[in-house]
């Protein structure tokens, strides 16, 4: 079983790409949790796994991270993409 990890930096839009962002800055939110980022993952259809404590390797404070589980049939691109939408759609 293939599993995706998502961090919330990768979503953030105070990052730049350089300090870990992986989504386009229009598809970015500010301070993004773990709790949004599973429910983002769910609503695209995979199931989500929140690890609380676990930190981003360019962080210092832990914010955790979310595994994606059976989402092997997806590119991780593709994947961050789509959660990234999801996650802008919550925040509206």
């Amino acid at each position: 079983m293939v599993e995706n990890v998502l961090y919330p930096a990768y979503f953030d839009a105070a990052y730049s790409r350089g300090e870990g962002r992986r989504v386009p800055q229009d598809l970015a939110v500010e301070e993004p949790t773990v709790d949004e980022l599973a429910q983002a993952v769910q609503q695209v259809g995979y199931d989500a796994v929140i690890e609380r404590d676990k930190t981003y390797a360019r962080e210092f404070e832990p914010r955790g991270r979310v595994l994606v589980q059976n989402a092997d049939d997806a590119g991780k691109s593709d994947l961050l993409g789509a959660v990234a939408a999801y996650l802008t759609a919550l925040r509206e």
